[in-house]
């Protein structure tokens, strides 16, 4: 399984995105789900860029497994941070107006929508978010 560590910082995003494009692009991913992916990668990563690790600086890894006979993309986010389950959130009520609306979980709400599945685990120290995308 591939996987690649980069500092939890929102200039790593490119190089996430890239990581994931090479995948993406070997396994004749379409369009639509490239899109979606990375949409989900910096909504994702930036999270943790903003919020993991507020007491300083911190990484994150980013593994990649690609099931050939299910056409399914496990993309597994890894980093040492506070523990946060995006999980939990619930979806913010946008028949609200922006301005009635509390900012933040717009971002979680559209990953949840866009992929076929989300898992977290907090294990040894280390928050674990998986998405699930069938490309």
């Amino acid at each position: 399984m591939p996987q690649i560590t980069f500092k939890a910082a929102v200039e790593s995003i490119p190089a996430v995105t890239e990581f994931v494009d090479g995948i993406l692009e070997e396994n004749n991913c379409s369009m639509k789900a490239q899109m979606q992916l990375r949409i989900a990668i910096d909504e994702l990563f930036s999270n943790i860029a903003h919020y993991a690790y507020p007491d300083g600086e911190g990484e994150a890894t980013v593994a990649a497994d690609f099931d050939e006979p299910q056409r399914m993309l496990a993309l597994t986010f890894i980093d040492s941070g506070i523990p946060y389950n995006p999980l939990e959130k619930e979806d913010p009520d946008i028949t609200l107006s922006a301005e009635e609306r509390q900012i933040g979980g717009l971002g979680i709400m559209m990953v949840r929508k866009t992929m076929d599945d989300m898992t977290y685990v907090y294990r040894d120290g280390q928050n674990i978010l998986t998405i699930y995308k069938k490309i």
